[in-house]
């Protein structure tokens, strides 16, 4: 093994650089949705195949899941990709930038592995936008056995630990009967006016709810003649709090509101889970601790945060951190007042600080397993 293992490490993932950032430029250029990154996940498999990694892709009954190991160490460490894109405004979360981190990770420590004592898996991870690859990874066995799992997610300014809340997604229908509005409106049961009548009972909810909650929704049909009462009316809701256990009492009082206009008018009500419910981010703190020294020693600043950091955006990550020791650390962009899910934000992804976050991201995630492994080999000792 090197002398300085750190060194020889950020030796590899720099020399690395280029390939790094071109990676994360292509995948940023090639937007996928939710399980359909064939694309993105066939380039990370191809990358960690080049390094001499035992590649799966399409694993764990997901298509566009990627599991790649190197290593045969006693301590397992898990180095997370995510790569699919929003509707519309495309990697405006910045999984890019998260893919090819993820990647270079792996690069710097795929040969010295067996020397530091480590198992090293990527996991490509597909859907983290609503549709809980990671969720779906952890019930199939992805995580089991894990010392460590971590990845690192660009935004607006550098976190340790990502304020990261509990989340319910689900859709809502309700069906009632059409007429013609102007000559027999009496004859139309209005589905529009249920979903009215639920968001009506939603915004008075909120005086109710703590300053933490979140009740968020959008309407996706709601007719389409204005001369017809509509017969169907639908919605795309989440309903976020600070905890998983704190969840189910709030999502019991959203239901209450949509059944209140079913109720109202008539209509008959539906509602489907739109993907698994996200658990809050609960972060390892020793390996926190390891990963801001690390992120630090490269020139990475952490900031105190005006008002703190009481709820944030959720992430599939958190259901992961709930079984293993887990980070998710923020990569500071420097892009303000660009925050993620804007368009300016999708093209801070493809900066110079972006294509920095890709490689100081997997050298601190990388410097950090090697700390993990060389701690627990030390307290073995």
């Amino acid at each position: 093994m090197p002398t300085d293992p750190k060194r020889e490490i950020e030796r590899r993932i720099r020399g690395a650089e280029a390939a790094l950032v071109a990676l994360s430029h292509r995948v940023h250029g090639h937007p996928e949705l939710a399980f359909e990154e064939v694309r993105a996940s066939a380039w990370v498999a191809e990358e960690l195949s080049g390094a001499g990694f035992d590649v799966e892709h399409g694993c764990y009954g997901l298509p566009t899941a990627v599991r790649a190991r190197v290593g045969s160490g006693p301590v397992h460490v898990a180095v997370c990709a995510e790569y699919d894109a929003l509707p519309d405004i495309g990697h405006a979360c910045g999984h890019n930038v998260i893919a090819a981190a993820a990647v270079g990770a792996g690069l710097g420590l795929a040969a010295l592995a067996d020397d530091l004592g480590l198992t090293v898996t990527v996991l490509g991870t597909p859907a983290e936008e609503g549709g809980g690859g990671k969720v779906l990874m952890l019930e199939r066995g992805a995580f089991d056995g894990l010392d460590a799992a971590m990845m690192v997610h660009p935004a607006a300014v550098e976190m340790a630990a990502m304020p990261g809340s509990a989340v319910s997604r689900f859709d809502v229908t309700y069906r009632g009967t059409p007429a013609h509005a102007g000559a027999y409106p009496e004859r139309g049961v209005n589905a529009a006016d249920a979903m009215t009548v639920a968001q009506v009972a939603i915004g008075l909810l909120r005086q109710q709810t703590t300053g933490t909650d979140r009740i968020q929704g959008i309407v996706t049909e709601a007719g389409s003649a204005s001369n017809v009462i509509p017969d169907v009316s639908r919605g795309h809701w989440n309903v976020r709090t600070e905890t998983l256990e704190a969840l189910a009492p709030l999502m019991e009082r959203v239901r209450r509101c949509f059944e209140a206009g079913a109720l109202a008018t008539g209509c008959e009500l539906s509602t489907v889970p739109a993907g698994p419910d996200y658990a809050d981010m609960r972060p390892d703190p020793a390996l926190l601790a390891l990963y801001r020294a690390n992120a630090e020693a490269l020139g990475r600043s952490f900031p105190e945060l005006p008002g703190g950091a009481a709820v944030g955006a959720a992430t599939d990550m958190g259901n992961v951190s709930h079984a293993v020791p887990a980070i998710h650390p923020m990569l500071g962009l420097d892009c303000a007042p660009a925050v993620n899910h804007q368009p300016e934000f999708t093209a801070a992804c493809v900066t110079p600080a972006a294509d920095r976050a890709v490689v100081e991201g997997a050298l601190a995630m990388a410097w950090t397993a090697a700390d993990l492994a060389d701690g627990r080999q030390g307290s073995d000792g």
